[in-house]
């Protein structure tokens, strides 16, 4: 059953390209028609690929990696940040830090540099500073939690990139390809899709556009994770039910010696009463 459906993309707006005379040649099959200087996007392939981008995404978060959104257009960011939050994910929406993935290490240190600035504060150690020394450590602290915050635990390289405006997106693209990174995309009719794994032809320059495919994304990553979360529980009771049997194993030995050991008793004497009854 399709997450989405062709009326909902449409009242959405995702059927919206752009210009006719800044559209890339390779976007035409998911061209349908052009009216009025500007193409139309074929919603019934919209659905369809956007089922395919969620199925996968959804089997990545369930076997416990990450996906990492980018999206610094103004019109993307406050959709990103709300609906990418709400389901544990990170995200990028200021500026895409050049060797975000290609120099990872290095983003990773200034990430534990903010946790650092963090420590410092809450045991006291800043209050030692002068003035000038605290301000200066402050907007260096503002600084790394506006281009880096979102991604504070973001720990490894991500498994995927999902990526709103491939054009605006490009550096962050080509660091994925090079790293063999799956691309999750929104592609609208002036990108270039060649290097995008998974092309979801829609609008992305409408907010209600961003917003209903992020709703079906990360609809599928809670799908992913709930179904991760189950499984670990399940894997826990097992392990535990496991562990109990193990424990219940002499136990039960010892009871099935001590029974065994009762009715041999019983038998011996038995056979001592018939034994004394034949003498007498």
């Amino acid at each position: 059953m399709a997450r989405t459906d062709f009326n909902t993309l449409l009242e959405a707006g995702v059927h919206f390209g752009h210009l006719k005379r800044k559209w890339c040649p390779k976007m035409a099959p998911y061209i349908f028609m052009e009216k009025n200087g500007i193409h139309i996007i074929d919603l019934h392939k919209t659905v369809i690929k956007l089922d395919e981008a969620a199925a996968a995404l959804k089997q990545i978060v369930k076997s416990g990696r990450r996906v990492l959104f980018v999206a610094t257009k103004k019109q993307a960011k406050e959709i990103v940040a709300e609906k990418v939050a709400a389901v544990g994910m990170p995200y990028v929406t200021e500026r895409w830090a050049g060797g975000m993935l290609t120099n990872f290490p290095t983003i990773r240190k200034a990430v534990k540099k903010m946790a650092t600035i963090d420590k410092m504060t809450n045991d006291g150690t800043f209050d030692n500073f002068s003035k000038r020394e605290k301000l200066q450590i402050a907007r260096q602290r503002a600084k790394l939690e506006k281009n880096l915050g979102s991604i504070a635990d973001l720990n490894r390289l991500p498994a995927a990139l999902f990526v709103i405006d491939v054009q605006k997106e490009q550096n962050a693209v080509k660091e994925a390809k090079r790293l063999s990174i799956p691309v999750f995309a929104m592609v609208d009719t002036c990108c270039d899709p060649t290097d995008i794994d998974y092309v979801i032809p829609a609008n992305d320059d409408a907010q209600k556009s961003i917003a209903t495919i992020l709703d079906v994304v990360c609809g599928a990553i809670a799908e992913g994770a709930e179904e991760r979360k189950l499984e670990k529980e399940k894997e826990a009771q097992e392990a535990e039910a496991a562990e109990g049997a193990k424990q219940a194993k002499p136990r039960i030995k010892k009871a099935v010696k001590a029974a065994v050991d009762a009715e041999e008793a019983a038998v011996a004497e038995v056979v001592a009463a018939t034994e004394e009854a034949k003498e007498e």
